[in-house]
């Protein structure tokens, strides 16, 4: 698997692809609504990104862009052959050298780069911006595009916007680039990789298990039944909320079901929750009580961003 996450126009969103599954999306490209690719790297970096434009209907061509980490440093190229595109993405991505070798490259001009006024908060707004910011980037799940929304709107008062999009961008992009440098120095298998280890082998034995699912219990009770597939026995899936608890070091709480309903069946899935986190490492706080959560204990929540 490459290292990246592709974005494609119909906001579709792919997370860590093989290099034939990259080719796949570029000769796709081209159709109404579906005529573009952004790529990033794993973690995703501000103003580090490739991209590729093509239309069916056109001439043919394919415009290939990146940005090297600044406005200024945007190049495009016009590439005539889609295996060409495909291996020069995959060498971006993988950071290989001479990647940029076969594509003629010009510098784009995008315009004067426009400086992003301070925050006009007093200390405790920004405090509480910062730490509320830091809560959600810490849990690990959201993108760079996400927090700077969300931290866009939290001190929104009535008609008071007092942070404006480029300011919540430059916020978190500053918050976000720190975290990447933290996350450098962790070795080896982390507990939320284990965790999605641990989901990833409930899936495949007819569990449906989704991390993150939802904003609350009652929102995730009422769709976890549309995520699984026809021969789902049951579900596992823990919403936003528990894991602002996680990242704070407070524990995970799980919830679980039967599909069909029944305490059996309930119960049944709790064991095999169970038996799949601590296959994976993890060690779990239930007495087999179908009418009880079950919680991860002795986390250390060190979730890799993505972006």
């Amino acid at each position: 698997m490459i290292e990246i996450v592709v974005k494609t126009e119909n906001e579709e969103r792919y997370v860590r692809v093989s290099e034939e599954e990259l080719g796949g999306l570029v000769r796709r490209i081209g159709g109404d609504d579906d005529r573009f690719l952004v790529v990033q790297r794993i973690p995703d970096l501000p103003d580090v990104f490739a991209q590729v434009w093509h239309e069916a209907d056109g001439d043919g061509d394919y415009t290939l862009e990146y940005r090297d980490g600044a406005a200024d440093r945007h190049f495009q190229a016009t590439v005539h052959d889609p295996e060409a595109v495909i291996a020069t993405l995959a060498g971006w991505a993988r950071r290989e050298p001479g990647w940029d070798d076969g594509p003629a490259w010009s510098l784009l001009d995008m315009g004067a780069i426009q400086e992003v006024p301070p925050l006009d908060l007093d200390e405790e707004e920004r405090e509480e911006l910062e730490e509320y910011v830091l809560e959600v980037l810490v849990g690990g799940y959201s993108s760079r595009s996400e927090l700077a929304e969300l931290a866009e709107d939290y001190l929104v008062t009535g008609d008071d916007r007092p942070v404006s999009r480029e300011q919540a961008e430059a916020l978190v992009d500053r918050l976000w680039l720190e975290r990447v440098a933290e996350q450098a120095g962790w070795q080896g298998e982390t507990d939320p990789e284990r965790l999605t280890r641990a989901f990833t082998a409930l899936e495949e034995a007819g569990i449906t298990a989704r991390e993150n699912f939802t904003c609350c219990r009652s929102c995730g009770q009422a769709e976890i039944g549309d995520e699984g597939g026809p021969d789902a026995r049951g579900f596992v899936y823990f919403h936003t909320q528990c894991t602002d608890s996680a990242a704070a070091g407070h524990g995970l709480m799980l919830f679980y079901g039967g599909f069909d309903g029944s305490s059996e069946t309930t119960a049944a899935i709790g064991h095999e929750v169970v038996a799949a986190l601590g296959a994976a490492g993890l060690h779990t706080d239930w007495d087999g009580d179908p009418g009880q959560a079950i919680t991860v204990t002795r986390l250390d929540w060190r979730r890799r961003l993505v972006g």
